[in-house]
């Protein structure tokens, strides 16, 4: 996959995004997924924070590494953290060290008119932008929770102009979180670059997940536009109570495991 790829898909071909925060899963995602995303949603599943504004630079530089080490023909986009954009100026010399210290093919930042200004900056000094726009994690304090977007005419309104802003900027893709479905198609429909969804439909250019939320890893919360393809918990809790037992009756190790 390439950049080139992308945006030829739109219209032709649904993309499809997963997360991924280490060698064993990417290499697992690598050969199915389009788009390999590291999200800062590490800092909720795999670090079991409340939200993801701890996340820092070199915690989403690490798990980078670990995702292209082991999806080395991977497209990967590196999520930047909470802060590390907060001007254009600096928002250039943080993403010019991801792509020094990691193999990462773009990055992306969350924000619409308000950070048309900081994409346009990146994607003249050569950094590619994954934009995102909608319910925007980042924003959970600052906008009391975790809203839907998109339900009123004013608010509707704004979104399109946030992704007609970042498509200007030079943004070779969107994602659009948590908004109504009818308006994500408005502007998958208003914009020339692809577009993907999570929790705005299927009228968008592709999809994206959280790899532990698909597989049924999460038990804590199910959000409303998550499909388990997977009962992940139950298997491995499974697996481990067994091992225990094996471990217990003396059953394992067998003979044929011994040395």
């Amino acid at each position: 996959m390439s950049i080139s790829k992308i945006k030829k898909a739109k219209n032709n071909k649904k993309l499809t995004m997963i997360t991924a925060y280490d060698a064993l899963f990417a290499k697992l995602f690598e050969e199915i997924a389009d788009i390999i995303l590291v999200g800062d949603s590490l800092n909720m599943s795999f670090a079991g924070k409340p939200d993801t504004l701890s996340a820092t630079l070199e915690q989403m530089i690490y798990h980078t590494n670990a995702v292209c080490n082991g999806a080395k023909e991977a497209f990967v986009v590196l999520d930047m953290p909470f802060g590390t954009y907060i001007n254009k100026d600096e928002a250039l010399t943080n993403a010019v060290k991801v792509y020094q210290e990691t193999n990462a093919a773009a990055i992306k930042i969350e924000g619409g008119e308000d950070r048309a200004e900081i994409v346009s900056h990146l994607t003249k000094n050569s950094i590619a932008v994954m934009g995102h726009i909608g319910l925007m994690p980042q924003y959970v304090r600052s906008e009391g929770g975790y809203k839907v977007r998109g339900k009123s005419q004013e608010d509707k309104e704004q979104l399109i102009k946030d992704a007609i802003a970042i498509e200007k900027a030079g943004a070779f893709c969107i994602v659009i979180e948590g908004v109504m479905s009818d308006v994500a198609k408005e502007i998958s429909d208003t914009i020339s670059i692809p577009t993907i969804g999570i929790g705005a439909g299927k009228d968008t250019d592709g999809q994206v997940l959280v790899w532990s939320d698909m597989l049924g890893f999460f038990e804590e919360f199910k959000p409303k536009f998550v499909r388990h393809y997977l009962d992940g918990a139950k298997l491995v809790k499974d697996a481990v109570k067994q091992y225990k037992s094996d471990v217990q009756n003396k059953t394992f190790p067998s003979k044929e495991e011994e040395y």
